[in-house]
Order: C-alpha cells, then structure tokens, then sequence
C-alpha cells in the first residue's frame, strides 16, 4: 500500500506542476499530521479499494505543513493533532482560501517510557519539570537512578504544540532535547532507550513502549472521550471551504460507522458509538 501511495504522490505532483493545482476530479492530495497520518492511510486503503477509479496520495510533514498547503492550495485535505490558529485563518483568507474544519477523531497525547521503566505514572506538573529540564533523573519521580533522555516532537508539529498547551504552558522545553520529525520515529526512539520518555498519539501505543497515567488517570478510548484523561485532544481534517468531488465523499466516508470502525481499528478513539 505504501509504494502505491508513494507512486501516486509523484503522479499527483507532477499534474499539479504543470495545472496550477487543476487535478483530475478524481484525484485527491492530503497532506499534514503523522498522528493522523495512520488513520488516514487504513482510510484512504479501503476507499480506494471500494473506488478502484480514484487516485489518493497521502504523505505526512506535521499539522503545520498540512494547514500550509490548505493556506497556499497545494492539498484538498489537511491533516492536522491541533486547530488551525487565528494567524493561518487570516492569512488563509488572505490568499482566497477558506480553511473549513472537520474533527475526523479524539485522542489521547500519552507519555510513554521505555518497558523497563519503573515509573507507572506522573502529574503534569513532573511532567512539565522534566521536559523543561528541572527534574533530570528518573528516581526524582519514583524511579530508578537513571538520567531522564528528554524526546519530543519537533515545533512544526500539531502533538508538540499540544503538548505546549497541556503541560508546558508557554514554557520552554530543555534545549537538551531531542527532536524528532514524526510520532513514528518518537515511538522507535523510545523502544530503544531505557533512559528516555517521550509522547505520542494514542494511536502509537505498541508492546515496545509504556505508557504511563497522567495525574492518576490513564489514557484510553473511554477516558479521552469523557475528557477525564487531561490530554485528550480532538483530531482534524481542513479543507478550503465545502469540500467537493472525491475530497467531499472521502470525508463523508471517514465521519461515517464505517470510516469510524476503522479509526478505532488503528487504535484512536471514534467520535460516535459503534454499538
């Protein structure tokens, strides 16, 4: 699936070069999110798969880049972990775009550890202290006498600006840290490193890494749909105002039971019940 995306990209490209961003009518470019990016690409494998005419190209880059190409039109869909702020909107319409937003998921932004970590949980308040680099070892907070690698999302990201909103609050993060592009690679990152704590999506828990609770209360589907969970998020698709043609009917797919079954089936949380 991934080399026929990867295939369909360069195709998509090449025709936006030379039209102006005039693509077939059933062709459709999402860019954006790599926290969303799963649920899209399970998405787009099963829509193009009851719809063996259109062509769909997915590639990641980070909400920022997302909401980028809605703002220059060189995508029909943004994916985007955070809402699109006020200065984007303005220059959005500024340009004759008109960013509409469409929540696609919910999601819960976990700290994870590495399996061997002691630690099972930790307020937002450790958290915050030791992403600015004031707590800087794990028996600090209950763990073992291990020095804390600090790994985060890089500032073009949706998930680090939403980790800016819940537990950093306009502090700044230890320039010690280690910035990393996607959520994929923050996961690996931490598979491989006792030391380190990151966060991702909830979508990105695997057995390689722990996740740990947040202020007594665990990350889960329930939980970040009741807001219990105190980093539960919502998950966003943009488009440039009413979106039409095969974007329109992709959207409609992904809102429905079944584009909702499968964003459950990728491990995030649905916005409607299943039952």
């Amino acid at each position: 699936m991934l080399n026929i995306l990867k295939k369909t990209v360069l195709a998509v490209v090449a025709l936006a070069m030379m039209s102006g961003m005039s693509f077939a009518s059933s062709s459709v470019v999402i860019k954006g999110s790599t926290t969303v990016l799963p649920i899209v690409q399970a998405a787009v494998e099963a829509y193009m798969k009851a719809n063996p005419g259109v062509q769909m190209s997915v590639s990641g880059g980070g909400s920022g880049e997302g909401i980028k190409a809605i703002v220059d039109k060189t995508t029909h869909i943004a994916m985007s972990s955070r809402s699109i702020k006020k200065e984007e909107t303005a220059l959005a319409k500024s340009r004759g775009s008109n960013p509409m937003e469409h929540v696609v998921a919910i999601d819960a932004l976990i700290p994870i550890v590495h399996p061997r970590n002691k630690v099972s949980g930790l307020s937002i308040d450790q958290l915050s202290q030791i992403y600015q680099g004031k707590i800087t070892n794990w028996k600090e907070v209950g763990g073992e006498d291990l020095k804390i690698v600090v790994i985060s999302r890089d500032t073009s990201s949706g998930t680090f600006e939403s980790w800016d909103h819940f537990v950093m609050k306009k502090t700044k993060v230890t320039p010690r840290a280690q910035m990393l592009a996607s959520s994929g690679a923050v996961a690996t990152a931490i598979a491989k490193n006792r030391y380190a704590i990151a966060y991702v999506g909830i979508g990105y828990l695997n057995k390689n890494v722990k996740a740990l609770s947040v202020n007594g209360v665990t990350g889960c589907a329930d939980t970040a749909l009741s807001k219990e969970y105190p980093l539960s998020r919502e998950l966003y698709m943009y488009t440039n105002g009413e979106p039409t043609g095969e974007a329109a009917k992709f959207l409609t797919f992904l809102k429905s039971k079944q584009g909702q079954k499968i964003v459950a089936k990728v491990g995030y949380v649905p916005t409607m019940s299943l039952k």
